[in-house]
């Protein structure tokens, strides 16, 4: 039942948090474009009233003419319409998700010993620590550099440099599926910050001037400019990272730090190009050049180009009273019997999938197999998990090999059969 219920809390929070997602990046997008679409106004009437920039346009079977101003209104109207609860809510349900599904499991989710060897609770406070320090260094440049004559150049020079710091130690540290999520949500911390700490109450200062009949500083608008620009760019980066869970064949890479910077960078690239599409400029170099690294990508981790070692023996904590773990299966030879994969999975696999595992609170997705019976009743999501995606065992904590792997998948495409 307990798993069940963290199923149903699993579930809904992810719901929660694309939701949200969607209406933040439906709201950032329209705004980046209509920067960009904005036309200076013929009317005398509007130049008068201080209108910067205007667009007509068509949706839904209605006319809308936004306008926006070089500063601000000479009066501003009683009801205005904030945008930041999407920014606030997005954060809170991903960050939520992310400690219901990693926190709380944080010695089988964000640690592999084969890349640092270090306690649950330690992960669990690297990874949040990763999420406040990314913010601190970020804020730190911009709030240096970022006023200056040059700042913009010196300014996304040095948060480049954060970002690739940033996602070799992630890398480094948790296993490749945490490394790829937590890269992600540090970007993610910083777009929400932005909104909080720098966005919005740089607005509300403008507003507050206005209300007492003084003139708004323009540097606030600078400030906020800067940080949405930045939130702008980082927004398909994080979408990648926040999907790269479903797809191991990038995390699970040797060099998985420099795929997730690649792929990072191609999304940055593309964002650009509509940036620019959005001004009239069309430069197709930013798309070819992502195109290109996307490719690159995807042939330096086909199958035929990759070999990949197996990996060291790590010792698995099991509690005092625990039975001692089946030896591994041996190599397979032409066929592959249910006593050899049973073994494999008793060896491998039972410590998250038992009534009662080991190395979780509750059993994986549910999943029992301990058992004949429920080894059966699993055959295709054990192929699919452990031989064609590798993503189980979680960064590989039970030590399965290559050969473990392939005796299963013989078994598999033998029929699976039972006995």
């Amino acid at each position: 039942m307990e798993a069940y219920i963290f199923d149903w809390l699993n579930l809904l929070l992810r719901w929660l948090h694309v939701i949200t997602a969607i209406a933040w990046i439906g709201s950032s997008f329209y705004f980046v474009w209509l920067d960009n679409s904005l036309v200076a106004p013929t009317d005398p009437e509007l130049v008068e009233k201080g209108v910067g920039g205007e667009l007509w346009a068509v949706h839904g079977g209605g006319f809308y003419n936004p306008q926006k101003y070089l500063l601000a209104p000479k009066a501003l109207p009683q009801h205005l319409h904030w945008f930041y609860w999407e920014a606030y809510s997005t954060w809170l349900s991903g960050f939520a998700l992310f400690s219901l599904l990693y926190l709380f499991n944080a010695n089988v989710f964000l640690v592999d010993r084969n890349v640092f060897d270090m306690s649950g609770s330690m992960a669990g406070g690297v990874a949040v620590a990763f999420l406040v320090f990314n913010w601190l260094i970020y804020d730190t440049v911009c709030s240096t550099f970022g006023d200056r004559p040059d700042g913009d150049r010196k300014v996304n020079l040095l948060v480049a440099l954060q970002v690739v710091v940033s996602v070799w130690a992630a890398c480094h540290l948790f296993s490749g599926r945490a490394a790829f999520l937590i890269s992600g949500a540090s970007l993610a911390t910083i777009m929400s910050a932005n909104v909080l700490a720098w966005i919005i109450p740089g607005q509300r200062k403008m507003v507050a001037s206005m209300r007492a009949g003084q003139a708004p500083d323009p540097i606030h608008g600078r400030r906020g400019k800067q940080r949405s620009v930045h939130n702008t760019y980082f927004t398909l980066p994080v979408l990648f990272a926040m999907l790269s869970n479903h797809y191991s064949m990038t995390y699970s890479a040797p060099h998985n730090w420099l795929v997730l910077l690649m792929i990072m960078a191609a999304g940055a690239l593309v964002r650009q190009f509509f940036v620019l599409r959005h001004k009239g400029v069309n430069n197709w170099w930013y798309p070819g050049v992502a195109v290109a690294l996307l490719l690159t990508v995807a042939i330096a981790l086909s199958p035929m180009m990759r070999s990949k070692p197996a990996p060291k023996p790590v010792a698995v904590a099991q509690p005092a009273d625990a039975a001692p773990a089946p030896a591994p299966a041996p190599a397979p030879t032409a066929g592959a019997s249910f006593a050899q994969v049973q073994q494999v999975i008793q060896a491998r696999c039972i410590q998250c999938h038992a009534e009662k595992p080991s190395l979780m609170p509750t059993p994986g997705k549910g999943i029992l197999l301990d058992s004949a019976e429920h080894i059966a009743q699993h055959a295709q999501q054990i192929y699919q998990q452990a031989v064609v995606a590798k993503a189980m065992p979680l960064g590989n904590m039970t030590s399965i090999t290559d050969d473990e792997r392939a005796l299963i998948g013989k078994w598999f495409e033998a029929g699976a059969p039972a006995n």
